[in-house]
């Protein structure tokens, strides 16, 4: 990761990055590649940067369903690809650039029917988490650059089978340092999961399991006392759901 005087980051100089933005866009399982198939595109790769918005669940607009669903087993991997642009997969480009610097997140949520939820009603358990690697000096923006924008995790084996959300997301920080300054990259995917069996995971509301102040919304990155990074909202759900 590159270091910068904090000063200057005070004084607008990465203002050149507010249009370095992205989007959780495509999804694959294994060596099956579902494209956009089941995600709940927004309308621009602009971020949320409200904790209490109802955008925060799926983004603008993800509320609505899609068509499509992507189907999968309990226990299976599972792909979530983020990109700056719509339907630009090339790896020589950044998954997100601009120095937007912070953790990626993914959770799930038992719906009902997954193309009509809105996400918002309900309760979502966290599966996976990158946050700040303090040896290396890494954040999880930046492992999702160096893997083509691709965070691979696991469906958890015991939960029930049935229609989830999944919702990926990455925290951009490099103006984190002012209430309201953390900017959230969230996409919704529509996912049947056959096989699985077992009680699900406690869970949060979102919005709801943020708040503004958390140490890991409102936090400088580029001071030079930063050593360490909490990553927001709950725990990654226990190893025995997989």
């Amino acid at each position: 990761m590159k270091t910068y005087n904090s000063a200057l980051v005070a004084a607008g100089v990465f203002a050149q990055y507010a249009a370095a933005h992205s989007t959780f866009q495509q999804a694959g399982s294994g060596s099956t590649d579902f494209n956009t198939k089941c995600t709940r595109l927004p309308p621009s790769n602009s971020p949320v940067t409200s904790v209490t918005s109802s955008d925060l669940a799926c983004n603008v607009g993800g509320s609505k369903g899609v068509s499509g669903f992507c189907e999968v087993n309990a226990g299976d991997p599972f792909t979530v690809e983020m990109h700056a642009q719509p339907n630009d997969r090339s790896c020589s480009n950044e998954a997100i650039g601009g120095n937007h610097f912070g953790p990626v997140m993914v959770y799930m949520s038992k719906v009902d029917d997954a193309s009509s939820a809105d996400g918002a009603s309900g309760s979502w358990f966290k599966v996976d988490e990158l946050g700040y690697d303090a040896a290396s000096k890494t954040w999880g923006t930046d492992k999702l650059n160096a893997n083509c924008g691709k965070r691979e995790f696991t469906i958890p084996s015991k939960i029930p089978a049935g229609d989830y959300l999944i919702r990926a997301e990455a925290i951009a920080l490099h103006t984190a340092g002012q209430s309201g300054g953390a900017q959230f990259y969230m996409s919704c995917y529509q996912v049947k999961i056959a096989g699985g069996s077992g009680q699900l995971p406690a869970g949060v509301k979102l919005p709801g399991a943020y708040s503004a102040s958390d140490p890991g919304i409102l936090v400088d990155i580029w001071g030079n006392g930063f050593s360490e990074y909490t990553i927001p909202g709950p725990a990654v759900i226990d190893s025995s759901f997989f």
